[in-house]
């Protein structure tokens, strides 16, 4: 009588006598074979990553805006004015 069952990693039949999967290498002390552990996790190429993270983190490129520029020169006037007045320059 053949008996198999699933293998709990991968679900491919195995041997119920089986001491690891022959298919991803799993057995019950390591869980997967260092050599296939990233098999079917799906990475995306290079390309695809650099626009993924594009998309995600932006270009890495900051760009002020006239509203963020012009916010800051009027900070600086006032405390220059607020400076001048209380030191009396």
């Amino acid at each position: 009588m053949n008996q198999s069952v699933n293998c709990p990693h991968c679900g491919s039949e195995i041997s119920h006598k089986a001491k690891a999967c022959p298919h991803c290498g799993s057995d019950e002390n390591t869980g997967w074979s260092p050599e296939r552990y990233l098999d079917g996790i799906d990475l995306p190429d290079e390309e695809s990553y650099q626009e993924i993270k594009e998309r995600e983190f932006g270009s890495g490129k900051t760009v002020l805006s006239w509203q963020t520029i012009t916010g800051f020169a009027l900070l600086v006037l006032i405390l220059m004015l607020v400076v001048k007045t209380v030191a009396g320059w």
